[in-house]
């Protein structure tokens, strides 16, 4: 009789999860390999997974077990491959985005386009007036190039992609510029069933809104009573492990009050002196906690929690938007000392926001966003044969600041491409154009061009450490 393991807040046993993926993903043409395996303290578990044949096709995964860390991992292979994340960061031909001069299937067959005729006006069909004022669309008084997609060749429209507003059913369409810059991957999720996965991805909304607020803001949180954490054995006997390799452990209550289902566990490294902060979240406690702890971990053997920052009394360094994209990338940002006042903000609160299903719990979590004023949407992602979505919560989700769309947009390259494509063959004019070009750019010297121009390309290929400043040179 073959196992059948069943987790809590999943819809499906992970020895099914994981054998449905690998077919389907086999059947796709993806030959994935486990390349790293880490179990540094009992119940913590990672691993790293990649396509043989292209390794910019990877992710990682965790768990409190091997089969929920590979489970974990070939979840964020679907959502990336299918939403195109995987292929964000690079520029797609021509001979691929168009045929006949007509546009076809950049970013998702159920996209639109649109062309901003009149600066900062909206076109019927993009977005809606509340959304465009949120985006400062009027204020900036944009035009078609301004959100022109990174992506496509398409220089001369706006790529939009339709999102399903929860709370009225309405659809409405977002500039694929917009999401890529502002969300990344934020709210990007695979799931057994359409309300698992969509739980699972406000979930993720929730984590890295609390977390942004509780670093800018240096909130003290109120730590998790002993006799709550010895409910939970698995998650008590990794911490034990921790601590016994010599690392101190806070462990809290990121709900503010119980609004919120988010759980905090900060490491202190008493030999650097470092400090980071990991953040998990789910309706249920239990998983919110074990993801949090099993988050701290991935991907990091016990030799890397040495290389922490110590906590700052530099307030403007740890509110800094370019210090919360670190902690959003790998937790490696700042930390203020008042983050770890010994009076919290906010009271302890053993926090339950389970229901009796994904699709009740999901609902439960949107009443919350709905009743700070927000919005959720949602764009679906079934056309892999697996349930991938999005989840945009506008005002709430980004994880850069809504100014970054027009001072660090990543379309800032697409003027270079027409140089680039054929650099040994530019006349002497021409040349004189690159060179003005990248003048006017204000862009950071050392950025490297392949990020610039969005080249996918091989560790030893020669433009592999080139940066901007050596090609404007």
């Amino acid at each position: 009789m073959s196992e059948h393991t069943f987790i809590t807040g999943k819809d499906a046993a992970l020895e099914d999860t994981i054998a449905r993926v690998q077919g389907q993903l086999t059947a796709l043409g993806f030959d994935i390999e486990e390349t790293r395996w880490l179990n540094p303290v009992p119940h913590c578990w990672s691993v790293h997974i990649r396509d043989k044949n292209c390794s910019i096709l990877f992710t990682n995964g965790k768990g409190a077990s091997k089969k929920a860390a590979l489970a974990s991992a070939l979840g964020e292979f679907v959502e990336r491959l299918a939403s195109q994340y995987f292929f964000g960061d690079f520029h797609w031909h021509r001979e691929q985005t168009t045929h006949d001069g007509i546009k076809h299937g950049v970013h998702d067959p159920r996209e639109r386009w649109f062309t901003i005729d009149h600066p900062g006006v909206r076109p019927e069909g993009l977005l809606d007036d509340a959304l465009w004022r949120h985006y400062l669309a009027d204020e900036y008084r944009i035009t078609t190039k301004d959100w022109v997609d990174f992506n496509s060749a398409v220089t001369d429209a706006v790529c939009a992609l339709p999102y399903a507003r929860i709370r009225d059913g309405q659809t409405l369409y977002f500039p694929a510029n917009v999401v890529g810059n502002l969300y990344v991957s934020n709210g990007l999720t695979a799931g057994n069933t359409v309300f698992e996965a969509r739980t699972q991805g406000l979930s993720e909304v929730f984590e890295r809104f609390v977390k942004n607020r509780v670093i800018a803001e240096s909130i003290a949180l109120p730590q998790i009573p002993d006799d709550i954490v010895a409910r939970y054995p698995t998650i008590a006997t990794a911490i034990a492990a921790l601590r016994g390799h010599g690392f101190g452990l806070r462990l809290l209550d990121a709900s503010l009050g119980g609004k919120y289902p988010v759980i905090c566990v900060t490491l202190i490294d008493p030999q650097s002196g470092g400090v980071f902060a990991s953040f998990g979240a789910h309706p249920n406690f239990e998983v919110a906690f074990e993801r949090t702890v099993t988050e701290l971990l991935q991907g990091r053997a016990l030799d890397d929690l040495h290389a922490f920052h110590p906590p700052t009394t530099d307030q403007e360094l740890v509110s800094d938007p370019q210090n919360l994209e670190l902690h959003f990338i790998d937790s490696s940002g700042w930390l203020s000392w008042d983050f770890f006042r010994d009076t919290p903000d906010y009271p302890f609160v053993h926090w339950d926001f389970t229901a009796e299903n994904n699709e009740a719990g999901f609902k439960r979590l949107c009443d919350i966003v709905h009743a700070e004023g927000y919005d959720v949407y949602v764009a679906d992602y079934p056309h892999i044969g697996l349930y991938a979505c999005r989840i945009l919560v506008p005002g709430l989700s980004e994880i850069y600041p809504v100014d970054e769309l027009y001072e660090r947009n990543n379309n800032v390259g697409l003027s270079l491409i027409p140089y680039v494509e054929r650099l040994d063959e530019l006349t002497a004019t021409e040349c004189a154009h690159l060179f003005e070009t990248m003048d006017d750019m204000d862009m950071d010297w050392l950025m490297p061009m392949p990020d610039v121009v969005g080249l996918a390309i091989g560790a030893d290929h020669p433009w592999a450490s080139l940066r901007f400043g050596e090609l404007r040179a």
